[in-house]
């Protein structure tokens, strides 16, 4: 964002205007893609893409909606988005409702520009010393959402979606994540072009499978490394485990035979940080 003189805001009662039905579109990903820009619903989130530089195009709002605890905090938003020439847009009660994604909405969405990054854009990103997380294949937003946070909190360079069946602006990736695929950064490609992106940087992958003897707390998850995660239930493919520079495993002794994606990368990912320091 940048200070401009602010614009007057827009009110928008209908449902059927042309402003909503263009929200409800960006739900489609063959829209997003081809605009380039995504919705971020709810004031956690859009707070933090804020805070995190996102290029925000527009800010949609409902103030019959805010909640009671967050209405400060939520009119303090807009106003700031006002205040830097992002476009507002306040709309009745039931407009908003058409345009939100999510049950009982707080009143706040924004259109924003898309987060996704090529590899090559990632080169003068992560540093000498990465921890990357990679995931492959995985469909679940939630968990991708659920991986994100884990690598906010976990102070990971960035996080890469290798041959992606969900896209990081899919809004349910934006919920499950509360905002953070803002603060990381993402990028997508074939695997075939990741594991080519890793070894050019000098990263090893460090690939996770129950096929091997070696424990995740007995691997050397120091340096330049990615963590490689696949499905829950075909796990990683033939590829990446032969191309992988190391394979570990998260000992089980119950019944199931693997933890919920998200879990299990969480798990790997904080021994990288214990081993690191």
């Amino acid at each position: 964002m940048t200070g401009m003189r602010p614009r007057p805001d827009l009110h928008i009662t209908s449902p059927a205007n042309a402003r909503v039905k263009e929200l409800v579109a960006l739900r489609r990903r063959r829209v997003r893609d081809s605009r380039h820009l995504m919705l971020v619903e709810g004031l956690e989130e859009a707070a933090l893409a804020v805070d995190a530089g996102a290029r925000v195009e527009a800010v949609f709002s409902c103030p019959e909606l805010f909640l009671p605890a967050s209405r400060a905090a939520a009119t303090a938003l807009v106003d700031r988005l006002r205040e830097h020439g992002v476009e507002t847009i306040r709309l009745s009660r039931t407009a908003f409702e058409k345009a939100a994604y999510r049950e009982g909405p707080d009143g706040i969405l924004l259109v924003t520009g898309a987060v996704e990054r090529s590899l090559d854009e990632l080169d003068a990103i992560v540093g000498e010393a990465p921890l990357i997380l990679v995931s492959q294949g995985v469909e679940k937003p939630g968990n991708l959402g659920a991986m994100l946070r884990t690598a906010d909190a976990a102070g990971v360079a960035a996080v890469i979606a290798a041959d992606p069946v969900t896209d990081w602006s899919n809004p349910n990736v934006v919920r499950g994540s509360k905002g953070t695929v803002f603060s990381i950064p993402v990028a997508a490609a074939p695997t075939a072009e990741v594991l080519e992106w890793l070894a050019h940087n000098g990263i090893r992958a460090v690939a996770t499978t129950p096929d091997t003897d070696v424990l995740h707390t007995d691997a050397d998850l120091t340096g330049a490394v990615a963590i490689l995660m696949g499905t829950e239930k075909t796990g990683l493919t033939d590829e990446v485990l032969e191309r992988a520079d190391a394979r570990v495993r998260i000992p089980m002794t119950g019944l199931v035979n693997s933890l919920n994606v998200a879990t299990a990368a969480a798990i790997i990912v904080y021994e990288a940080v214990r081993q690191r320091g």
